[in-house]
């Protein structure tokens, strides 16, 4: 059976790291959390594991998760984030894939949990990821905060069934505030990248947004926590084109390095 380091990436994670690191038992032959200085009790919680507990400084999504890569002992990854856990059927599916790893990477469907409700619509699921992958077949990529792992040219990845269980956002005040800083960092990566955003550019985003989660995605199926979701979200599509507008137009804009480890 082909060895796998599991990654996570951590700060404040006391609510869930538990669960994350409690289905990871059995499954990854070692854990490895790199954590931004948490202040809670994330790392006690931790070092009651067999976890390899390492702190650093964030500098971004894909930095800290790329350095991660570089203190695991086995080249075959899982990743997971902090408020993750594999389902029993997930665990079935990894050990499966560990047998032989005759793909480069294998993408999970990820369910998640807002506000206690179980998402199955609004472009919430099967919300795949590419978790569980040789990392000498790629590399972490994409603007912040949207990181991804991707495969090099030619690699392989199947889908395997079971669900990568997500507690996305316990109160809506919590979506609120990750959606103002989440949209302060994609208007720096944005802005970085070249990008301009016009008069109507954060209206057209927003809607736009709204539109394809709630009615095309089916959102409306999700009921009540389904409009909520899918009206946050779109809101901060226009705070992340309106903040880069303003970027451009009076370079306002303070960048908030809070470190969120999802």
């Amino acid at each position: 059976m082909v060895p796998v380091s599991a990654i996570i990436i951590t700060y404040n994670e006391e609510n869930f790291i538990g669960k994350c690191l409690s289905s990871l038992v059995g499954v990854a032959d070692e854990i490895i959390v790199v954590d931004s200085f948490s202040t809670d009790s994330t790392e006690e919680i931790c070092n009651s594991f067999n976890v390899k507990f390492k702190k650093h400084v964030f500098k971004g999504y894909v930095e800290q998760k790329n350095y991660a890569l570089t203190l695991a002992t086995y080249p075959h990854i899982l990743s997971l984030d902090a408020d993750e856990a594999l389902s029993d059927e997930l665990v079935k599916s990894i050990l499966g894939a560990k047998e032989k790893f005759d793909y480069d990477g294998y993408i999970f469907n990820r369910l998640n949990n807002y506000c206690g409700h179980w998402m199955k619509y609004s472009r919430l699921y099967p919300d795949k990821q590419l978790r569980l992958f040789d990392s000498r077949k790629g590399k972490w990529m994409g603007p912040n905060p949207h990181d991804k792992f991707i495969l090099d040219k030619g690699s392989r990845a199947r889908r395997i069934k079971g669900d990568l269980l997500h507690w996305n956002f316990i109160t809506y005040e919590e979506h609120i505030e990750k959606m103002n800083r989440f949209s302060t960092i994609g208007a720096l990566e944005a802005f970085k990248a070249g990008r301009k955003s016009g008069p109507l550019t954060a209206t057209l985003h927003s809607s736009w947004c709204f539109f394809r989660s709630y009615i095309l995605n089916a959102g409306f199926l999700d009921g009540y926590s389904g409009f909520v979701s899918c009206s946050i979200t779109a809101h901060s599509r226009l705070l992340k084109y309106a903040k880069l507008r303003r970027l451009y137009t009076k370079g306002v804009l303070k960048p908030n390095t809070k470190n969120d480890s999802k």
